[in-house]
């Protein structure tokens, strides 16, 4: 084979491998959007970047392997693995590591209210003494305006006689 022939075969190949590796992120996006509600505004954000890096990917590669040429059957390449990669590994993968992080999240949750809980306990300790001590400094603010106001009254009566 002819050296033209087998660069054009290797930008091909690129290409396909390309396609493939736009889908393989993008369902890692997806897995995380499953895991994760997002709003519109954080889906349509999280597009925007992606399809950003997506397109510097493809003009790197491009420019790399073709003199930033684009070319139809490279389009076709990226087409053809997005395709294959869909077909073959796409719901498997997708179904999979949504239930492995689905159930890492979950056990790391446990672990966390386990090794929290004696802080929880002491938050609640230290709520019930504050709350103790604020019913007290009420009791004693109530103490001190009554004796406040005797003496006040007092004061007033002792003025007036003279």
């Amino acid at each position: 084979m002819s050296r033209e022939i087998v660069q054009e075969l290797t930008f091909f190949a690129h290409s396909v491998l390309m396609g493939v590796v736009i889908t393989f992120v993008y369902d890692w996006i997806y897995v995380l959007r499953r895991l994760m509600k997002h709003g519109a505004v954080m889906t349509s954000l999280e597009d925007l970047f992606f399809w950003l890096a997506c397109g510097i990917a493809v003009f790197y590669m491009l420019y790399r392997e073709n003199d930033g040429t684009l070319r139809w059957f490279a389009v076709l390449g990226a087409a053809i693995g997005m395709f294959f990669y869909k077909l073959i590994i796409r719901d498997g993968f997708i179904n999979v590591m949504s239930t492995c992080l689905h159930k890492i999240m979950w056990f790391l949750s446990r672990v966390l209210l386990i090794v929290l809980k004696p802080l929880k306990c002491l938050f609640c300790a230290g709520k019930t003494l504050v709350l103790q001590m604020a019913k007290s400094l009420e009791k004693c603010k109530k103490i001190i305006k009554k004796r406040l106001t005797v003496c006040i009254k007092t004061l007033r009566m002792v003025l007036c006689k003279h």
